[in-house]
């Protein structure tokens, strides 16, 4: 049995990530708890060091006052054993340190032990509790009592062991002890703060429950006015959606009057006002593509009457008188251009409309490409500019699934363009492939574009320059079109261009039409060498599928006489 993968830790960072940044509910409660968190926690660390040195104080104020006065006691008791014997001296203490008390209710412990080594000690180390061991106390402290004169009383904290082997805070209060004879002892009174300890911890955990609930609470809380804040919005957003996915008919459901229900009036009137200008914008884009198809259909029967009247006219133009001969040719060229135009403006509703569809094959761009050169390589002898074609290193088939008829139109509507504005100046059609693409490069060297008129080139009947005469007709479609046909390959269609230097259009085409491609295989405009160009002329055997000359761009090429 094959074992499941395991997801990789970059992709849960990922997956938290995405659903972070997509909910804004998850984003404020979480945000609400860390700063409640924060805020409460400086707030119960505030009040519990507070509730803390209060307690210790007010137990230190305590075991200070009680200490001073019993050790005083204590020293004047010791100070009156006068005799020299030691077994006395030992039996008096004994009774002096037993009178004393073991432990009061400050919880309290004795402890009397000398302060220096000797051979003979006349008193033995004495003790309240046998938790009490005589180095509880430090070096610094002892040495500090054995020095001191007078009632003087020293004092210092430390931790002691209770009965369960806990460690508890504690303070030890001495004095110097000196008996008629042997080293000075110290007579030290020692008191648990365990009390006071324990005190703490219950406050401790009291403000951690707080904080807890604190917590807790405003979470939930947070949580609530976030999904109800959260939830409309979403499904606003739901609603925009399916706005956007053409069902204008979609609204929200509003409830109550606050401010939710008021953006929800909003968005439901704004809705209604798009629905109704979408509506009509639709009404009129039918009623234009309809106008603009039927017109075009209208026109072609007597189109086609007039062009047959110009062409038998235009075939007698050498009978007529020079003006009429010239009147005839001009008829003649005016009749296409109009023919082209009508067949440009039925390609353009087709497209609005929807109606256009592919008629998809396996062809070779290479060939195809070549053959686009060869047919435009007399209206480049007579601008006077050399065609070439470029291979870039690096490339593999140029096999493509495409619509031949409008990669043709497209690539010969590019070169015809180039040819046009390049001045005498070579143009270069550049192929590269790569494993999922091919894309065709059209580079001229004539007046360029800037970057202005870069963004509108593809607009319907925009032209760079209107007042610049044209050697070729043309309608202002034939980028717009082939920006259609690019569309409908799921391809792209792009251009550069730089005043001076010329410019340059990019035709990128995936191989298979259920393949998308992810970048395209050549930069824009392409690098190449001058020495990887191939010259293109207008030598029939180049020619390797038929040519369809449905442009006016094409039609230039049979003029005559500069007409």
């Amino acid at each position: 049995m094959a074992e499941t993968p395991k997801v990789s830790l970059g992709r849960r960072v990922g997956r938290v990530s995405k659903f972070w940044a997509r909910s804004l509910m998850v984003r404020a409660v979480f945000f609400t708890g860390v700063l409640t968190l924060v805020g409460s926690g400086l707030i119960a660390y505030f009040l519990v060091e507070q509730v803390t040195g209060g307690l210790y104080q007010e137990r230190m104020d305590q075991v200070q006052a009680e200490a001073m006065a019993g050790l005083a006691n204590e020293r004047s008791s010791y100070d009156a054993i006068q005799i020299s014997a030691p077994e006395s001296v030992q039996v008096q203490a004994n009774d002096i340190f037993e009178a004393q008390g073991g432990s009061s209710a400050l919880h309290r412990h004795a402890l009397l032990m000398p302060l220096e080594e000797a051979d003979v000690l006349p008193v033995p180390v004495l003790r309240t509790s046998s938790d009490i061991e005589p180095d509880i106390t430090s070096q610094e402290l002892n040495e500090a009592i054995q020095v001191s004169q007078g009632d003087q009383v020293h004092w210092q904290p430390l931790a002691m062991e209770d009965q369960d082997g806990q460690t508890v805070p504690a303070v030890a209060f001495g004095i110097n002890i000196q008996f008629p004879t042997g080293p000075p002892y110290g007579l030290f009174f020692i008191y648990d703060f365990s009390s006071v300890q324990e005190n703490v911890n219950f406050v401790f955990q009291v403000f951690l429950i707080a904080v807890a609930v604190i917590l807790v609470m405003n979470v939930l809380i947070a949580a609530w006015v976030s999904h109800s804040v959260v939830k409309p919005v979403s499904q606003a957003a739901e609603v925009s959606e399916r706005i956007a996915e053409g069902q204008l008919d979609q609204r929200l459901a509003v409830v109550g009057e606050d401010e939710i229900a008021r953006l929800g009036v909003s968005f439901n009137r704004m809705a209604s006002t798009l629905q109704e200008q979408i509506t009509q914008l639709a009404n009129l884009s039918q009623m234009q593509q309809r106008f603009v198809s039927d017109v075009s259909h209208e026109l072609r029967t007597p189109l086609t009457t007039v062009s047959m009247a110009a062409s038998m006219l235009y075939e007698s133009r050498d009978e007529f008188d020079p003006i009429s001969q010239r009147s005839t040719e001009l008829l003649h060229h005016q009749v296409e251009r109009f023919q082209a135009l009508l067949a440009d403006l039925l390609e353009m509703s087709r497209f609005d409309a929807g109606a256009a569809e592919l008629a998809l094959s396996e062809v070779d761009l290479w060939a195809l490409s070549e053959d686009v050169l060869t047919a435009a390589a007399p209206l480049a002898e007579q601008a006077g500019t050399d065609l070439h074609m470029v291979v870039l290193e690096g490339s593999g088939s140029f096999i493509a699934e495409v619509d031949r008829r409008r990669i043709d139109r497209i690539l010969r509507n590019l070169v015809n363009n180039a040819i046009e504005h390049s001045e005498g100046q070579p143009v270069d059609l550049v192929l590269q492939s790569s494993d999922t693409a091919v894309a065709v490069a059209v580079r001229d060297y004539g007046v360029g574009m800037t970057p202005e008129q870069v963004a509108h080139v593809f607009d319907r009947f925009w032209r760079a320059d209107p007042a610049r005469a044209r050697t070729t007709g043309g309608s202002g479609l034939g980028l717009s079109i082939a920006t259609e046909d690019t569309r409908l390959h799921q391809g792209s269609l792009d251009a550069w261009g730089q005043s001076g230097q010329g410019s340059c259009f990019r035709l990128v085409l995936p191989r298979r039409q259920d393949t998308p491609y992810g970048a395209s295989p050549m930069t824009l405009p392409p690098s190449y060498a001058v020495h990887q160009r191939n010259r293109i002329s207008a030598e029939a055997e180049l020619i390797t599928g038929e040519v369809a000359y449905d442009r006016v761009s094409e039609q230039a090429l049979y003029k005559k006489d500069g007409a």
